[in-house]
C-alpha cells in the first residue's frame, strides 16, 4: 500500500507507512511549468522593450481591460488613499510594518576588515542595490501586506531608489488596488506604477517612460510572472520564481483538527492550485481533520477555490509511521510554509531543515507569518527551500571584498602567486607580481 493515493471527498490521501522509497517520488506537488509560460511571455517583454509605455498601455488593455493614458499613478492618488483607508486597516498596517521592521532592522550587516598578514588586509563591504522594482500581486488577492514585505527589508538595507509596480483595476479607475496604494504612502514610496504581469517584470528590466531600469525585481507573482523573470535573469537580478503558495503541517495526536483544517485552508484560499499537506503518524487526527474540512470548506467565502486547491493533486494526507518518518517527508518536501503542531513543537521543529519559515506550536499559524509575526512572506516554493532563503535585507544588499596590501605583505606572499600562476600557464598573472620587484622577467 505504499505511495497509494486514496482519493476523498475533499482532500486525498497518501499512505507512506511501511515506505523506504525517497518520498520525493510520490510527495504531492503544484505543477508549474514555466518553460511554456517563457514563449507566451517572450513577445510581450520585447514589445515593452521596444515601444516602452505605448507598448504597456496596449497590453494593459488587452489583459486586463483597462485604458490607460500613462501609467505612472499620481502621487495625490497614493495620498488619497491613505487618506481613506479604514482606520482599522491603517492601524493593522502599522502594526505589521512595525513588527517587520523591528525583525529586519536585527539582519543589517556591517563591514568587516579581516588582517590576513601585517599590512595585507581584506575588508568584506555591504553595499545596497541602486535600484530595485517591487511586484505586488493582485488578481484574486490584492496583497497589500507584500508591500510590506518587499519594501521594508529594501529600506533597511539602504536601498536609494524603488518602484514598485502593481496590476491597475477596473472598479478603481484603472489604478491599482487602493490598499496597496496605502501602504506604498505608508512607506513612503512615490514611485508606483499601474503595470501587472509580465509586461510589469519587462517594465523593470529595461525601463519605459518615468520608469528607469532596476537592477533587482523582487515579490511574488502569477506563472507569467515567474516566466518574465526567468526570461530576464541576468539583464536583472532576482529574488526566485515563486511558484503557487504552500503549507505543510506536520502534526501528531495532541494537534486539535479544527486547528489543523483551518490552517490547511488559509492557503488553499489564494488561488485553485494553492497546495496544502498535512503529514501525520495519527489516522485518527487525519480522519477528524477531514472531518472538519467538511464542515469548515463548506462554511468558507471562497469555497470554489479553497475545495479545488484541496482535492487537486497538489494537495494531500500524507501517513507516516512515526514522526521521525515524518521529519523526513517535510524535509523531503521542503515546503514554503511549515507549521509543526506536535508534542514538544520547539525540538521537533529544531531538527527542520528545508522550510521557507517554520511555524512553532499552536499558537504560531501561518497567517501570522502572512501579516504580523515580523518575519518575511516572501518565501521560496516549490521545494526551493532545500536551497534558497526567503526575502530579507541580505536579498538587497551585495557583498564587495575590498583587497588592501602593502609592498611588505605581497612581497611576503608574492612567490606563491608566482607558482600558482606558473602551474596554471598563466605567465601574465605571475609577470603582475614579478613586474613590482627586481625580479627576472619570465621568458616568453
Amino acid at each position: 500500500m505504499s505511495g497509494l493515493r486514496r482519493l476523498a471527498d475533499v482532500i486525498s490521501r497518501i499512505d507512506l507507512r511501511g515506505s523506504i522509497d525517497d518520498p520525493r517520488d510520490v510527495l504531492p506537488r503544484a505543477e508549474l511549468d514555466v518553460e511554456a509560460a517563457l514563449e507566451k511571455v517572450r513577445p510581450i517583454c520585447e514589445d515593452v522593450r521596444h515601444r516602452g509605455v505605448e507598448a504597456l498601455i496596449e497590453i494593459t488593455e488587452r489583459f486586463d481591460g483597462v485604458r490607460l493614458t500613462d501609467v505612472r499613478v499620481p502621487k495625490a492618488a497614493m495620498a488619497a488613499a491613505l487618506e481613506q483607508l479604514d482606520p482599522d486597516i491603517r492601524a493593522a498596517l502599522e502594526e505589521s510594518v512595525r513588527r517587520v521592521r523591528i525583525v529586519h532592522r536585527e539582519q543589517r550587516r556591517t563591514d568587516h576588515t579581516t588582517t590576513v598578514v601585517p599590512g595585507g588586509t581584506v575588508t568584506e563591504r555591504w553595499v545596497p542595490v541602486d535600484r530595485v522594482g517591487l511586484y505586488v500581486p493582485g488578481g484574486l488577492a490584492p496583497l497589500a501586506s507584500s508591500v510590506v514585505m518587499n519594501v521594508v527589508p529594501a529600506q533597511e538595507a539602504g536601498v536609494p531608489s524603488l518602484a514598485l509596480a502593481s496590476p491597475p483595476q477596473k472598479e478603481h479607475d484603472g489604478l491599482p488596488h487602493p490598499t496597496i496604494l496605502a501602504a506604498c504612502a505608508l512607506l513612503g514610496v512615490d514611485e508606483v506604477y499601474a503595470v501587472g504581469g509580465a509586461q510589469a517584470i519587462a517594465m523593470f528590466a529595461y525601463g519605459a517612460g518615468e520608469c528607469r531600469q532596476v537592477d533587482l525585481v523582487t515579490g511574488p507573482g502569477n506563472i507569467f510572472v515567474a516566466a518574465a523573470k526567468r526570461l530576464l535573469k541576468g539583464r536583472i537580478g532576482i529574488d526566485a520564481e515563486a511558484g503557487t503558495t504552500e503549507i505543510a503541517i506536520l502534526a501528531d495526536d495532541t494537534a486539535d483538527p479544527r486547528h489543523v483544517a483551518a490552517d490547511l485552508i488559509s492557503q488553499a484560499e489564494h488561488d485553485p492550485n494553492a497546495a496544502s499537506v498535512l503529514v501525520t503518524d495519527s489516522v485518527a487526527l487525519a480522519d477528524a481533520v477531514e472531518t472538519e474540512l467538511k464542515a469548515q470548506v463548506a462554511a468558507t467565502r471562497h469555497e470554489a477555490r479553497v475545495r479545488q486547491a484541496l482535492s487537486g493533486k497538489q494537495s494531500g494526507i500524507i501517513l507516516v509511521d512515526s514522526l521521525e518518518q515524518g521529519l523526513e517527508v517535510v524535509n523531503a518536501y521542503a515546503a514554503e510554509h511549515l507549521e509543526i503542531q506536535t508534542a514538544d513543537a520547539p525540538a521537533v521543529a529544531a531538527r527542520v531543515r528545508n522550510a521557507g519559515a517554520v511555524f512553532v506550536g499552536a499558537y504560531s499559524p501561518v497567517s501570522l507569518g502572512d501579516y504580523a509575526a515580523g518575519s518575511n512572506h516572501v518565501l521560496p516554493t516549490g521545494g526551493c527551500a532545500c536551497h534558497s532563503s526567503g526575502l530579507s535585507v541580505q536579498s538587497f544588499l551585495r557583498g564587495i571584498h575590498v583587497v588592501d596590501y602593502s609592498q611588505e605583505a605581497l612581497a611576503g606572499v608574492a612567490k606563491h602567486v608566482v607558482t600558482f600562476a606558473d602551474a596554471e600557464d598563466l605567465p601574465g598573472h605571475g609577470h603582475a607580481v614579478r613586474a613590482r620587484f627586481e625580479w627576472t622577467v619570465p621568458n616568453a
